[in-house]
């Protein structure tokens, strides 16, 4: 039974409407479904406290469920302010007994405040999307008295700032950057980004896609993701880089590239997806026309620089739910939920049948952590290639598709050098 302290949300009695959600999306999972079953079998993860800082949807609410089919005990609080389904977090408390803090909207010292009663569980096990629970822990870490066996990381900011604690000796122990698998990254962030971006950007603004000047700041899978759907709604899609091997990936996917001081002066939509800060920054904000409208799908808010919108504008008002109006000298921008995770804050995140595949990554890996964590070091591990390709299997055998397997001789051909022409 979960009490008033065990969790911290909006309304529990929101919890009807919650639960159907969270089974609405189960249908889409279903290759978690089968990870639950055997969870539920053999109790992999019995006894150990998992704390999770996701995005907290219907599709996480399921990842959670499975944990706890597994044997763990769950607490779960939100990896960004805005992207909390408050009927979620309240189904999760009341139908599944499971932990939550988390609020839609919260202010930035609860949503610190919630992180910490997650690490107040004791985690054996962190998951986190963007590294906020394993990097508050390390700033306490001479306090924590609790054995932590490793962590996972869902995201590809998140994984930027753990190898950065690598390089410099910080990481205190292992942690499997989930988000590196190929059935992660290829799949949520390029077709799960590419949708769920464009859903959120059109849910807060009701614009036609078909014709506008589309400025994709970022080609990586996010980036390409956007891309390929924009360019699918008849946009005309710019890109900016600044490696060079991506910018002229986009340029030979048929999109034009420049800098971002070119492509500030014609831009009608502006979506960053670099992980990187001030990715949009005051110069251009200055160049760019008025009417342009500027999103982020990036993990922070920080890809956009908008302490510099504000200071150069005259005035801002709401104009549509979570759509800011920016007046510079009587040209008009437009930011869209502050900068936050468009496609999280505004709408309602990645499809279920992709994340099926991310959160397939992230059970496995609280599972492979409990049977190695003893033989790994305090460093950023890649999950088992041999996991990655089973989730694909599962996935494929899911969607009634069937591919051919290697003959003997095949097999023979490729790992042989004596054969020749």
């Amino acid at each position: 039974m979960i009490t008033k302290n065990d969790c911290d949300i909006k309304d529990l009695s929101l919890a009807t409407l919650g639960k159907k959600r969270i089974e609405w999306a189960a249908k889409d999972m279903p290759v978690l479904k089968l990870i639950g079953e055997r969870f539920l079998k053999e109790k992999p993860l019995s006894g150990i406290r998992i704390s999770s800082c996701l995005h907290v949807t219907t599709e996480t609410a399921n990842l959670m469920i499975t944990l706890k089919k597994g044997g763990a005990d769950v607490a779960l609080c939100a990896s960004n302010p805005l992207s909390t389904q408050d009927d979620v977090a309240a189904s999760l408390v009341k139908d599944y007994g499971i932990s939550v803090f988390a609020i839609k909207g919260e202010d930035n010292k609860t949503y610190y405040s919630h992180i910490e009663a997650a690490i107040a569980h004791k985690p054996n096990i962190t998951m986190d999307d963007g590294a906020d629970v394993i990097s508050t822990i390390h700033k306490k870490w001479d306090d924590i008295d609790f054995n932590i066996m490793g962590g996972t990381e869902e995201t590809t900011t998140g994984v930027i700032r753990l190898k950065a604690m690598v390089r410099d000796n910080a990481l205190k122990y292992p942690v499997i950057a989930v988000n590196d698998s190929m059935t992660k990254h290829m799949f949520d962030n390029r077709y799960g980004t590419g949708q769920s971006t464009i859903d959120g950007i059109l849910r807060a603004t009701n614009i036609l896609l078909c014709s506008k000047k589309v400025v994709v700041c970022g080609y990586g899978w996010c980036g390409r993701g956007l891309a390929q759907r924009a360019k699918g709604m008849g946009a005309d899609v710019i890109v900016t880089e600044v490696d060079e091997i991506k910018a002229l990936e986009a340029a030979m996917d048929g999109y034009r590239v420049m800098s971002m001081n070119e492509a500030a002066k014609i831009g009608d939509l502006f979506v960053t997806l670099t992980g990187d800060i001030n990715v949009i920054d005051e110069k251009h904000f200055k160049l760019m026309k008025s009417g342009a409208i500027v999103a982020n799908s990036g993990h922070f808010n920080v890809e956009i620089n908008i302490k510099a919108l504000k200071k150069i504008s005259k005035s801002s008002r709401e104009v549509r739910p979570f759509v800011e109006e920016y007046n510079i000298d009587g040209k008009l921008i437009y930011l869209i939920a502050d900068g936050r995770l468009v496609n999280l804050s505004v709408a309602e995140g990645h499809p279920a049948s992709v994340m099926d595949m991310s959160f397939a990554n992230q059970s496995l890996a609280a599972e492979y952590i409990v049977k190695n964590y003893k033989n790994l070091k305090n460093n950023v591990y890649l999950l088992d290639e041999k996991i990655d390709r089973e989730i694909a299997r599962l996935k494929l055998n899911s969607m009634g598709i069937k591919i051919d397997t290697l003959t003997p001789e095949q097999k023979k051909y490729l790992s042989s050098w004596q054969e020749g022409t």
